[in-house]
């Protein structure tokens, strides 16, 4: 399967493929990863689409790969969610290796206090969050412990 991106669409990529990201920043395919918009003169990075840097007001950015490694700098366990998200669950942001920083869900792991600790070391995976009537999948992305 292809690297895709499908900003704003529903329905099977020109590959055929049932998975569907609804981010510009998460590249699916063999190899999924994320990609931030990175400012040209200060390098201050964004997920979202700018037309000018918050930081320092300049207008051309770079798009950059980041790591799918980096280890968890803070967390808390969900105990109470909105209708229809099961809890518990792990949210943490995670210093990514080589620069930038990710709010998302640890998963994979029983969300206990004994099982995640500052400074573990994570790893991007992708998982399907809904499935359509027409089979499309919602496709999210969260991070995993690292292999020991």
């Amino acid at each position: 399967m292809g690297e895709q991106t499908v900003p704003g669409e529903v329905g099977p990529d020109a590959a055929g493929s049932n998975q569907i990201s609804m981010v510009e920043y998460l590249k699916l395919g063999d190899d999924p990863h994320l990609v931030a918009n990175v400012c040209t003169v200060c390098g201050v990075s964004y997920f979202d689409r700018r037309n000018a840097c918050a930081a320092c007001g300049a207008r051309e950015f770079s798009s950059q790969r980041l790591s799918n490694s980096g280890k968890v700098r803070t967390f808390t366990i969900v105990h109470r969610a909105a209708r229809g998200v099961p809890a518990p669950y792990i949210s943490a942001v995670v210093d990514l290796d080589g620069g930038g920083r990710v709010k998302s869900n640890i998963i994979n792991i029983e969300p206990t206090p004994a099982n995640v600790t500052l400074g573990m070391r994570v790893r991007l995976t992708t998982y399907v969050t809904a499935t359509n009537d027409d089979g499309n999948e919602a496709v999210a992305f969260g991070y995993e412990p690292e292999a020991a």
